[in-house]
């Protein structure tokens, strides 16, 4: 028995101490349009601490990606935060076409709430956090933009919030009222660089709510921006990102600063990755004799029910299109007594004939999961996704002509890191490929709780 309880000791003596080496804070910074190039181009110009601390200090996976296609910020936010893919969290995009209505919906709309994650159909880490903790761990997220307010941190957090140029920062009733001390920041001048206005109010949570402060793991989620403000393309990259940079590395730097005057660094994991995308406009290809051109998806769609009509009768079975994607009516369909099968395979051997079309993802093609579109099918949900996916040609530009809306191929990949560090994190730089449905599993390890509930991807660490 005395053994036994020997034993018995020691365990408990581990498990403590493993639990004391727990980070009481994770900072999760999500930096859209993050380039990996722009960043070190723009390195002899950082202070010392903001990237070039990280980038010194951490452990820094330097070729990072999305394990889906195509990826938008609400998209990515909503991975990240998920550990899962659209196939699952359901979040395929900021909007998309409701089959009810016919009508795009906002990924975080709801009618009762204004605004919500109940369109998110999983779990994340913020809402396991709570669980876990049975309410205790503080949990709040901040951006300049609701999307990613919402979809970074999900369903149980004590707030998320996003600043309004006209009336400061704003939230929803879904997670409760706004704590005072935000509304107080609201009565204070608001700088013109609204990453400045998010790591302020970041800092604020922190020393208010007093995050980080006990032996319950807390969650900030931070959303910044390497976007130019002005609205306009992108013309020449070395002169007009630079400022763009160095105001987001003095944005960091005080964020890591004033989190490090309040909380022990060594109890503090820090987070940093990309929204992997870009919406920079292309040149005129044309004038460089590059291929390119314009697939008018709304004539298309037209001869398509023409097409099919000529087939199987009279009727309207492309009903909308939204984005590169065509939304069938079923219901018509059900009342020819054709197989949806047959009329999808029809379709696709009409459109893959159109110029500018590079293939067609019809929904039973992506729901047998073949690995060779594997990337299409992760970024499709049969509740959200319309029946027939288009994807144009490399340099062609998908135009709806009654709503201007415009979707453009882009098949190269943009170079962004996923880092961490603090928390007794040793510097490493490591190049296997890796993405960012594992930053999920690696923060739930690192503060001992479950992974999000359809993260099916293993732990970086």
């Amino acid at each position: 028995m005395r053994y036994l309880a020997f034993i018995l000791a020691a365990l408990t003596s581990a498990e403590m101490q493993a639990f004391e080496l727990a980070p009481r804070l994770v900072v999760n910074i999500t930096i859209d349009q993050l380039r990996s190039d722009y960043v070190e181009a723009f390195n002899p110009l950082y202070t010392s601490g903001g990237f070039r601390r990280i980038l010194r200090d951490g452990i820094i996976y330097e070729d990072a990606g999305y394990p889906f296609m195509p990826v938008d910020k609400s998209s990515a936010q909503a991975t990240i935060s998920t550990g899962a893919t659209p196939y699952y969290n359901g979040i395929i995009a900021s909007r998309w076409l409701d089959r009810e209505t016919l009508q795009p919906v906002f990924c975080v709309s709801d009618e009762k709430y204004g605004n919500s994650a109940a369109r998110l159909k999983t779990s994340t880490v913020g809402d396991e956090l709570k669980m876990s903790t049975e309410g205790k761990a503080i949990v709040y997220s901040f951006a300049a933009d609701t999307e990613s307010a919402i979809m970074s941190i999900g369903h149980a957090a004590d707030g998320a919030f996003w600043f309004d140029h006209h009336y400061g920062w704003r939230g929803s009733s879904y997670y409760g009222t706004m704590p005072q001390w935000l509304k107080t920041l609201n009565n204070k001048a608001s700088s013109s660089n609204p990453n400045d206005d998010v790591v302020t109010a970041s800092l604020q949570a922190v020393s208010s709510a007093r995050m980080g402060r006990d032996d319950v793991p807390d969650l900030l989620s931070v959303s910044l921006s390497a976007i130019k403000r002005d609205g306009e393309s992108l013309t020449h990259w070395q002169n007009e990102m630079e400022s763009v940079y160095m105001q987001l590395d003095n944005s960091l730097e005080r964020l890591i600063s004033g989190i490090e005057l309040q909380v022990n660094l060594d109890q503090v994991l820090f987070v940093l990755t990309s929204t992997g995308y870009t919406d920079e406009e292309q040149g005129d290809l044309s004038r460089y004799r590059i291929p390119t051109g314009t697939f008018y998806i709304n004539r298309t769609a037209n001869l398509l029910n023409i097409y099919l009509g000529a087939i199987y009768g009279q009727g309207r079975y492309v009903e909308q299109v939204y984005g590169n994607q065509m939304y069938l009516n079923q219901k018509l369909v059900e009342q020819k007594r054709v197989a949806l099968s047959e009329i999808l395979s029809r379709s696709r051997e009409f459109l893959v004939q159109n110029a500018g079309v590079a293939d067609v993802y019809t929904s039973d093609r992506l729901l047998d999961g073949n690995n060779d579109i594997l990337l299409v099918r992760n970024g499709y949900n049969t509740g959200c996704s319309g029946d027939i996916t288009i994807e144009v040609a490399p340099g062609w530009k998908l135009l709806n002509e009654e709503t201007g809306q415009t979707y453009t191929s882009r098949a190269s990949v943009m170079p962004f890191p996923i880092i961490f560090w603090g928390s007794d994190i040793k510097p490493q730089r490591i190049n296997k490929p890796v993405t960012v449905d594992c930053i999920a599993p690696t923060i739930a390890k690192a503060i001992r709780i479950r992974a999000p509930n359809a993260c099916n991807t293993s732990p970086l660490f």
